[in-house]
């Protein structure tokens, strides 16, 4: 496992399905910060798997937005889909082991299936399994691959095992959760269950696709919204499956609205290239998420 005193590698790595908005600049700047004082490396990725909504143009976008910030990263920047050969023999692997099964489910379905979300669920409900017990999947249907969650920490050794997997929070998880962080196998089976790893376009879902490459490219410290807490534990589990290191975790607030809801890109909330447009300056942008002028501390 990766120590929070080791030379940091940071990243951010949005998906290029829009332009970002001050939440996403507040995460940048954060992990920016966080190399900068450890005198480590921060490096820009576009994780680019969702081929209908990602555009060029929007990574264009991404970048100006980056540098309008006072950003650098080494060059050239990771796109996600140029590691597909790489993640399909992962999950080859992972398959060869009896640990995926072919999924037909639509969203629907499972929804109807599992009935109300439960608390702490990354995904929304979890997968009821229908899925789970089939001899084969209909050759003529589109499918995704899931994680059998259970037969994964069977695979591992079993519950024992898995509670001795941890990972190392520095940051704060939205109920203050902090420092070693252990996996609670009961809450992976019951809360997160089976997760899709390959979706039906064939592309890696993002939850395999952020550990490999993270891991492909060095990452040390992995900076990211509190909203992505609940994932971590899936995270830490699918490196133990794939022999990935695992990061250091930083989760952080996140920026909301005068309503107290969260910025999204779905939302069409105020973009960066808007910002910059009305002539907003970095220093704005950073006063605007609560960040100290460039170069003062925040403390």
């Amino acid at each position: 496992m990766v120590s929070a005193s080791d030379p940091a590698v940071e990243r951010f790595a949005p998906s290029p399905t829009g332009e970002l908005h001050l939440g996403h600049a507040f995460s940048a700047l954060t992990a920016w910060e966080a190399a900068q004082a450890a005198g480590g490396t921060f490096l820009l990725r576009m994780d680019d798997l969702d081929t209908g909504r990602c555009r060029p143009k929007f990574a264009r976008c991404i970048e100006e937005d980056l540098r309008f910030l006072g950003l650098t990263w080494p060059e050239p920047v990771l796109y996600q889909s140029t590691r597909a050969k790489s993640h399909c023999a992962v999950i080859d692997d992972l398959a060869d082991k009896g640990l995926v099964y072919g999924c037909v489910c639509t969203r629907a379905e499972i929804q109807a299936a599992a009935g109300a979300p439960q608390e702490g669920a990354p995904d929304g409900p979890p997968y009821p399994g229908t899925c789970r017990e089939r001899s084969e999947v209909p050759s003529d249907k589109a499918h995704a691959l899931r994680l059998d969650m259970k037969k994964a920490i069977d695979f591992l050794g079993g519950p024992d095992a898995v509670r001795a997997l941890s990972f190392e929070e520095i940051g704060e998880g939205p109920r203050g959760e902090h420092g070693m962080i252990p996996l609670d196998p009961q809450m992976l089976i019951e809360q997160v269950g089976d997760v899709v790893l390959r979706r039906k376009d064939g592309a890696i879902a993002y939850h395999l696709g952020v550990v490999l490459d993270d891991g492909f490219q060095g990452v040390t410290h992995v900076t990211r919204g509190q909203d992505l807490f609940p994932s971590t534990p899936i995270h830490r589990l699918l490196q133990a499956l794939t022999g990935t290191p695992t990061p250091v975790y930083r989760h952080h607030r996140l920026i909301r609205d005068e309503n107290g809801r969260r910025l999204a890109k779905r939302h069409k909330d105020l973009s960066l290239a808007v910002l910059r447009e009305s002539g907003a300056t970095p220093e704005d942008i950073r006063s605007s998420v609560g960040l100290a002028p460039a170069g003062q501390s925040a403390g």
